[in-house]
This record gives C-alpha cells, structure tokens and sequence, in this order.
C-alpha cells in the first residue's frame, strides 16, 4: 500500500475512504446483487462524502428494449402501405357575408350598480367594431365576395331633445343626441371603409323605433359620404327590404311592426320577382335582442341577438341573462345559408 500511495499521491485517510468503497463491492457481490440493479451510491464517513454512479445501470435492460424496438420498427415498414398524395382544390364557389350589428342602442346608459353590468356609448361603439372584426375573422375559411351589411334598427337610443324613443318612451341615456349621432357617423364610415378591402358591399338600412328619424337622417349622411365608393346603399323608409345573391332571398325588418306569421306572405307580396326566382329566402328580423329561429312556409325566420348591455327597465322586468352579441351568416349562391357566424361578448 505505500507504493500505491506514494504512486498515486494519496493520504492514508484518502486510501481508507478507497479501500471502504472496495468493501461496499464485495459486500454487494456476496450477496448476491448484480452491478446493473445497482444506479448509484453514497459513503460518508468523518473525513469525506464520496457519491458514485454505476455506469452500466440498466445498460443491458436498455439495450435490449432498443433492440427490440429497432427490430419492430424494421419489420412494421416493410409491409407498410402506401399513401399517394391527395391533391387539394381550393373551392371556387363564392359566398356572401351577411354582418347584422342588431340593437346597437348608442346612446343607452346601464350601470352595474342597479343592472349588473356597464354600458354606454363607449362600449357600444367598441363592441360594434370588435364584433365586426371578430365577424371577419371567422369568415376566413370562405370565398367572399359579397358583404350585405344591415344598418339601422336602434343604432341610436333615442330620437329628440327630451331624451325619449319615436313614440315619447323615456330612456336613461348616456350623452347628448348630437354627441351620439356624430359618433354613430363616424362609427358607420369606420365600418364600411373596413370592409371595402373586404369585399364589395351593399347596405340595407331598416326603420326603427327608437330612432326613426335619426336614424334615417344619419343613413342619408352615409350614403353622401360614400357617394364617390363602389358601395350600393338601399336606405329608404321602406320597413321591409328584400335582397338577392344567386338562389338567396334575404329579407330584413326591424321587427316591431307586422306580425311574425305574416311576414313569408308579406315578402312574397312586396318582392314577387325576387320570390319566384329564389329557392333558399330568409328573414332576418331584430327588436327583441335574443335568439329565435323558425322554418316557415316559404322561408326561414331568425331573430338577432344583440351586443347592447340590459337597461333599468329590461333588468327590472327580467329580460337579462341572454348572450351579448354580433351575428353574421355565411350564404352559398346555390345552397343558402351555410354557416352561422358570433362573436360573444
């Protein structure tokens, strides 16, 4: 032992610590542990704390499992099948995107101190944008190359000076009328010019009976501002309008006026060419700010949801708890209405 230490330079207590070590393999050996189950090891004593590792742990076990695995592998490919490639064709059926901001109310004031929740001009612009974006967002996966927006119905919560609805309802109102017709204005050209790099676009305005006059005067400041745009505008007083994109006819209406049974007839009447010549005929419908779908004689029947917050007067008498929201549809030339497009707030 003093040629091992003076050749390899170690202490007496370093060759102890060696020799300990050289105890603990022999000790495994006699009784009978094999090195592989072994991973690694710690002896401490008063001079020092020696940790080992044991580099064949397992070494064989693993090997094996990789021979294994290298032989499955090897014998699965050579009866494994084969795959052409699937040629994709991007479809070339176009669609129209039919964006329907019901019930916007700007100008509506709720506060979550008597209602639950906020609302206000502010909001009701920014769900209005976010809820177009959101739209757009979801119509990606389609070819579009009409937008049919639907104006009007309620953009503005009141209609005159005394802060009151068409017919002299009372309203609590966030703002001054004046305030919120220029922010409705600039709200509506924010929207259009949007969606001009979308695609081509028509707008069909519906009479409402919260803001009939405004709300007609302000699509007339629309349509002047966009006189020199490719957008087609259909803003008259007409309570009912109709339109047409390949096999669909899609009917609007505020919805505050005739009668749910009545309408198939009505637009049947109103619009006979445009009857006759469509298969798929759709109306859309708006005022009770929830959802209802119907398939009627002639045609299929859907209220709108609306991205307006519940007032002291709608939470008072329990109309609340329905979802918060802009609706779109996606409508096939040949086919209909395909697709139903929300953005939830």
């Amino acid at each position: 032992m003093k040629n091992n230490s003076a050749r390899f330079r170690l202490k007496q207590d370093e060759i102890e610590i060696l020799m300990q070590y050289r105890g603990i393999k022999e000790a495994t050996d006699e009784a009978g542990v094999d090195d592989k189950d072994v991973k690694h090891g710690w002896l401490k004593t008063k001079q020092a704390s020696l940790f080992f590792k044991n580099p064949n742990f397992k070494a064989e076990e693993l090997n094996e499992i990789q021979r294994i695995k290298d032989e499955c592998i090897s014998e699965v490919k050579k009866y494994a099948p084969k795959y052409h490639a699937i040629e994709t064709i991007k479809s070339e059926d176009t669609h129209l995107l039919v964006i329907d901001i019901a019930d916007l109310h700007i100008g509506k004031l709720a506060t979550a101190f008597e209602t639950g929740e906020d609302y206000n001009s502010q909001i009701a612009v920014k769900r209005a944008k976010d809820g177009l974006q959101g739209i757009l967002n979801k119509a990606k996966g389609f070819n579009i190359d009409k937008v049919l927006f639907v104006a009007g119905n309620d953009i503005l919560h009141t209609d005159n000076t005394r802060r009151t609805t068409t017919a002299g309802t009372p309203q609590d109102t966030d703002g001054m009328w004046y305030d919120n017709f220029i922010m409705a204005k600039n709200l509506y050209i924010d929207l259009l010019e949007k969606l001009l790099s979308f695609a081509e676009v028509e707008v069909v305005y519906n009479p409402s009976n919260h803001d009939l006059t405004h709300g007609f005067f302000l699509m007339q400041l629309i349509e002047a501002h966009f006189a020199n745009s490719t957008i087609k505008f259909n803003v008259n007083l007409l309570h009912r309008k109709a339109f047409k994109y390949g096999n669909n006819l899609i009917g609007t209406t505020h919805g505050d006026g005739a009668k749910i049974e009545h309408l198939p007839l009505l637009l049947a009447t109103e619009f006979p060419i445009l009857w006759s010549e469509t298969k798929h005929r759709y109306i859309y419908s708006h005022h009770v700010h929830h959802k209802t779908s119907k398939d009627m004689i002639g045609c299929t029947f859907e209220t709108l949801r609306s991205p307006s917050g519940s007032d002291s007067w709608h939470h008072k008498n329990g109309y609340t708890g329905v979802p918060k929201a802009v609706e779109g549809y996606i409508h096939h030339k040949e086919f209909g209405q395909i697709a139903r497009l929300t953005h939830i707030f």
